[in-house]
């Protein structure tokens, strides 16, 4: 549908959306469906919490959003972009606005905390600048804040693989502000943490979505943590949507339809 043919409350509510997914599908090449016919919409400043069993579909989806991983069919529009037929080198524009934080931190262990924060920003770099590390000032400044700003400003000269596992993944929240993103995407950020940890890092992040203004995109296991910092959920089963709402409004009867008859929910205090 072009753009003037679209009501004026059809445009208010395109322009809310900052990420639509329109009937993604992902055949893997092993015959693996990890998407099927998978349509919702992303709004901007939302904390959208995104749940299922593990194989679900949930990481395939994340990656999908910015085609680290191409769906098979479908479209992903991007503030009304469909980036899913885009170029390499057009993607790479898109990516700097698509912040990624993974589940096992990705940070380059033997380099220090300030220049794992710094290669946030090395799209925005020339190749050879990076390669030497050859960083602006202003540029570690900026550093040293977002370190700052996840509590960890006194740890920016030492190497990241002396910090604590909850400590990497501030570090990794830090490196994705960098980026200076729109979106986060967050792909089980507190899966190998421990209860308190995970908080920790879950208000980290509820921090860029209230006070920084990013819309953030959270696979999660513990619907306690969704319950408490997500302001909507969609619920993945077998590649499917079965779920989108309110964390609310899933009782024992929601759960156990997304995790199966036998599952028990586990809290994270």
């Amino acid at each position: 549908m072009k753009a003037e043919a679209l009501t004026p409350e059809e445009r208010s509510e395109v322009a809310l959306n900052h990420i639509e997914i329109k009937n993604i599908s992902k055949v893997y090449d092993n015959g693996v469906h990890a998407l099927r016919n998978v349509s919702f919409n992303i709004q901007k400043g939302e904390f959208l919490g995104v749940i299922g069993l593990s194989g679900s579909g949930k990481s395939t989806l994340l990656r999908c959003l910015n085609r680290l991983i191409e769906p098979t069919s479908g479209k992903v529009l991007f503030n009304n972009q469909d980036i899913t037929h885009i170029s390499h080198r057009e993607m790479r524009e898109v990516r700097k606005k698509i912040g990624m934080i993974f589940q096992h931190f990705n940070l380059i262990k033997r380099k220090s905390v300030l220049t794992n924060v710094i290669s946030g920003k090395l799209g925005h770099m020339p190749t050879l600048w990076s390669l030497l590390e050859r960083f602006s000032e202003a540029d570690r400044k900026e550093a040293i804040e977002h370190l700052a700003t996840v509590g960890l400003a006194e740890k920016a000269n030492i190497r990241a693989d002396e910090l604590s596992g909850g400590q990497q993944q501030r570090v990794a929240i830090a490196r994705s502000l960098m980026q200076n993103p729109e979106i986060l995407l967050a792909d089980e950020p507190v899966a190998s943490l421990d209860p308190a940890t995970s908080h920790s890092v879950m208000r980290y992040l509820e921090f860029a979505n209230k006070k920084l203004g990013k819309t953030i995109v959270c696979n999660l296991h513990f619907l306690s943590l969704v319950r408490q910092y997500t302001t909507r959920v969609v619920a993945l089963k077998g590649g499917e949507v079965v779920f989108e709402g309110s964390s609310k409004e899933i009782d024992k009867e929601w759960f156990r339809r997304i995790y199966g008859e036998e599952a028990t929910e586990v809290e994270v205090h």
